[in-house]
């Protein structure tokens, strides 16, 4: 995932608190992921208009860490969120 890519949730995915579970949840058809504080953190962000470099300087600014390693984090995650279709970039 590059700087410039920019990532948003596709149409019939989103974030949704389960009352249930008491947990956050990535929603989609027919699938559900429980997410953990950190996935949280990092979808919450996600808008459909700032880049992914954005993303990553805002969460380094958030939470005082290096951005490279949020970055790192963040791509990988990202990554196999879109590998199962609950990503998209633009």
């Amino acid at each position: 995932m590059s700087p410039a890519d920019i990532p948003a949730l596709p149409r019939g995915v989103r974030l949704h608190w389960d009352r249930v579970r008491e947990t956050w949840v990535l929603l989609a058809p027919e699938r559900t992921v429980t997410l953990d504080a950190v996935a949280h953190a990092i979808l919450s962000e996600l808008d459909g208009i700032r880049s992914f470099g954005e993303i990553t300087a805002a969460l380094a600014a958030k939470y005082n860490a290096p951005q490279e390693q949020i970055a790192a984090d963040s791509a990988g995650f990202l990554g196999a969120l879109r590998n199962r279709r609950f990503l998209d970039l633009r």
